[in-house]
């Protein structure tokens, strides 16, 4: 069971999260379906189910990790654990090691709890939520509920906090449900909106709607760079007197125009410039990938060829 909590903490909860464990569910779930034969879905996949039937879920584990500065919590990224269903706990080891490693690449990144799936709380994730306490003292407990409900609005994620109760006299710690919003930056805000606008929604392929989606901005720009042209050359006619002068249409030009210097400031000109270098950027890592991948090929077809050549060499002086 769970209550409010009272805490006080402010958590903040980015989507690269949501991600990883939506991820790792589909994954395990994946891998545990196909053969219906298989007895064990926790070989490496960080599974809990006790069942290897199909009715009962797979239940995926692994730690959160963020930063906490003063009353606010902020969970950035998380990694898979492995679990044991028969003992109800973690490999310490390996949490130990991937702990170990994010830390090198993320030196300001702190392991702030644990997150599971499922539909609510159980009684044995008291167990493991104990079992982190020496790693963080308070840590926090991300549940998502991997179940579809297209009735409901808000994000099937609850943020659980532990809070130490006296209940029948005897000191309980029990989860308490905290308050969260979620928290982006702007690489997870493109990433989230080039899935959103590339998801087929039709039967399409990605591709398909990419080359749709980019086909319509060009139409667009099309149009109006025409529109432009034809105002451009009705104000020539008009200075050159080939047609007369018309206040009110200049009016409506002239307050157009007004709008331009908006963006002619040296703000734009700088996000601008750093917006088109890294395009330019992106777009030569892409060729040379795709020029690396070319090349790897290429060698890779002269060592097969040269490997035949040799083994009909070798036969050939043996003979």
């Amino acid at each position: 069971m769970a209550s409010s909590s009272s805490s006080g903490l402010t958590f903040k909860l980015h989507p690269l999260v949501m991600l990883n464990i939506s991820d790792h569910y589909t994954r395990v779930k994946s891998q545990s379906q196909p053969p219906p034969s298989s007895h064990s879905c926790s070989n490496g996949s960080g599974s809990g189910a006790d069942s290897p039937s199909a009715s009962a879920p797979p239940r995926v584990f692994g730690c959160v990790i963020g930063v906490q500065s003063g009353r606010t919590v902020e969970i950035f990224n998380s990694f898979e654990l492995l679990y044991d269903p028969s003992t109800h706990s973690l490999d310490r080891a390996f949490l130990e090691k991937k702990q170990e490693l994010y830390k090198k690449v993320f030196p300001n990144f702190y392991v702030l709890g644990w997150y599971s799936t499922g539909s609510d709380a159980q009684e044995s994730d008291m167990q493991i939520h104990k079992a982190l306490m020496d790693i963080n003292e308070s840590p926090v407990y991300v549940l998502l509920n991997p179940s579809i409900n297209h009735a409901q609005k808000d994000l099937p994620v609850t943020i659980y906090e532990s809070e130490l109760h006296v209940i029948d006299g005897i000191p309980q710690l029990i989860f308490v449900q905290a308050s969260y919003h979620i928290e982006t930056v702007e690489a997870e805000r493109i990433s989230v909106d080039h899935v959103a606008h590339l998801k087929p929604s039709d039967g399409g392929s990605a591709a398909t709607q990419l080359a749709a989606h980019l086909t319509g901005i060009h139409s667009a720009i099309k149009m109006l760079n025409s529109r432009i042209k034809v105002l451009h050359h009705y104000l020539l006619a008009m200075q050159k007197g080939d047609i007369p002068c018309e206040n009110s249409l200049l009016r409506q030009v002239s307050s157009l125009l007004r709008r331009l210097p908006a963006i002619d400031s040296e703000k734009f000109k700088d996000d601008f410039l750093m917006e088109y270098n890294d395009t330019l950027l992106v777009s030569y890592l892409a060729m040379f990938t795709n020029c690396s991948s070319t090349m790897n090929e290429l060698v890779d077809k002269f060592n097969t060829a040269y490997d035949r050549h040799s083994r009909r060499g070798g036969r050939t002086a043996f003979i």
